[in-house]
């Protein structure tokens, strides 16, 4: 029987300082708890409202005031879990690397991750001061993706550096993408949702593209995430 303690610690795990000090983050539902089962993730704990519940979940049933207690969720789910965060993740560059510079909102990086496993982007480079992706809202906006998808939260001129890859900024003045190609050793960065790429990193940057409007000019600039989603899709049919 799981005891009070142990559930109030891991109804901590909504909290970055928490989450680092027990290295687990917490799954909710079904679904993605066996995604991020199958893909090798260690799973620590599990609950479940109702024993007679048919699942591959090894889990342990608690109540719904206990249950009430660990969910970050408006509604409780049938199966939460608390898996370890993975460590001694290396990162490897790929045909088409992507970076995020200062994203701060959880929906925004967790849809990202699911835009980066859709276009087999296996790897995502991320600021320091970017929403940790083992965030609740992150795990959940991403619907198991992050199980896939590694992210590398690095000093990212140094990354750049280190790994010889040319930076390409995403802009409102810089070149329509439908008429640029990248280099195969290219990461393109797309930076924060109010200020956009942070001036060290545009600094860095060979050149900037952007997604031109073809409709209201006065519109307001695409979501991070939206921009992400047209970004990949033009530039991995390549």
């Amino acid at each position: 029987m799981v005891t009070k303690n142990i559930l109030k610690q891991l109804g901590q795990l909504g909290q970055k300082k928490y989450r680092n000090q027990h290295q687990l983050f917490s799954v909710e539902g079904e679904k993605a708890i066996l995604t991020f089962l199958e893909n090798g993730y260690e799973l620590i704990h599990c609950f479940g409202l109702d024993l007679s519940t048919s699942t591959r979940i090894p889990f342990e049933v608690i109540t719904s005031v206990e249950m009430n207690k660990l969910t970050n969720l408006s509604t409780s789910p049938s199966f939460w879990a608390a898996f370890s965060i993975p460590t001694d993740l290396s990162y490897e560059p790929q045909k088409l690397n992507l970076a995020l510079d200062g994203v701060r909102d959880p929906g925004n990086l967790g849809t990202i991750i699911r835009l980066c496993d859709w276009f087999g982007i296996k790897q995502l480079l991320c600021s320091t001061d970017t929403v940790d992706c083992y965030n609740p809202k992150v795990v959940q906006a991403s619907m198991g993706s992050l199980s896939t998808v590694q992210v590398h939260y690095v000093d990212l001129a140094t990354c750049f550096n280190t790994h010889d890859l040319v930076v390409v900024g995403t802009t409102v003045s810089g070149i329509s993408i439908y008429d640029t190609t990248l280099p195969s050793n290219a990461v393109l960065v797309l930076g924060n949702e109010g200020h956009g790429i942070s001036e060290n990193i545009a600094a860095l940057t060979s050149k900037n593209v952007s997604i031109p409007s073809y409709g209201n000019p006065a519109a307001e600039s695409l979501n991070v995430a939206m921009a992400t989603g047209i970004l990949l899709s033009e530039f991995c049919k390549g």
